[in-house]
């Protein structure tokens, strides 16, 4: 995904935006992504003229802007996902109570 995500950004003479400006970027996808959630799963409903939007597409905004800011800031998220895994398999190994815990 990193690669072709470079690919397309390198097409075009502006390049990578600023990380500042990328991380602007996300907070508003994200945002994007909490409204659809919201109104999915929350309370509060959409206005009639507010159009639809898919999850997975506000998801994949997200994932986008994530792999423009991992490539500007030359990070290989494949690295920094396993560094997160063994974060959550070592100090967080017993966080939580596993579906196959037979001690209840």
């Amino acid at each position: 995904m990193q690669k072709e995500v470079d690919d397309y950004i390198n097409q075009f003479k502006a390049g990578y935006f600023s990380p500042l400006g990328q991380l602007a970027r996300l907070t508003e996808e994200v945002g994007e992504l909490a409204r659809e959630i919201s109104h999915n799963y929350g309370e509060k409903q959409k206005k009639p003229e507010e159009l639809d939007k898919k999850l997975d597409e506000e998801l994949g905004d997200v994932l986008f802007v994530i792999i423009t800011l991992a490539n500007s800031l030359e990070i290989d998220l494949s690295e920094a996902f396993e560094l997160t895994m063994n974060k959550f398999n070592t100090r967080d190994r017993d966080r939580f109570e596993r579906i196959d815990d037979e001690s209840i």
